[in-house]
């Protein structure tokens, strides 16, 4: 599983030119599932999100959570995370979870966020997406669980 969880201050998805989720001040995240990816792992990425402190305190050091500045999330499946370009000029995705189980994982990790208690947005899951955001930094983590 892996994810890049961009600190923003906004960003928005758009499908078929109508905007299917919006956000101010958080976190744009791009989650891609895998093969062997588990629930557990997964619980552990979460984790790991909701706590990494990398907004700003009042001295100008990252030391504030998500949840320290009231941040949203919005959530985008990016199945091209797992691309395997070591060979050739061509992607190859075949590390990649089959798309009936990432969207199960994917609405997982969703509502695992909701309960969280995350104001959170999605993308929609196998869509063609367009996704802008004003990224604040730049601050940019790639995790891989």
């Amino acid at each position: 599983m892996k994810a890049v969880v961009q600190r923003v201050h906004s960003a928005q998805v758009e499908v078929n030119q109508k905007v299917v989720g919006k956000i101010g001040q958080g976190y744009l995240i791009y989650i891609c599932f895998e093969l062997g990816d588990t629930k557990q792992n997964m619980e552990k990425l979460i984790k790991k999100i909701l706590n990494l402190r990398v907004f700003e305190d009042e001295n100008e050091k990252m030391n504030l959570s998500l949840s320290d500045v009231s941040g949203q999330i919005l959530s985008v499946s990016q199945f091209t995370l797992s691309w395997d370009g070591k060979k050739g000029h061509r992607p190859s995705f075949d590390k990649s979870m089959p798309p009936n189980e990432a969207k199960v994982m994917y609405k997982f990790f969703n509502d695992e966020l909701k309960k969280a208690g995350i104001q959170l947005e999605m993308g929609r899951f196998g869509a063609q997406m367009n996704v802008s955001s004003i990224n604040d930094g730049p601050v940019t983590f790639f995790l891989d669980y």
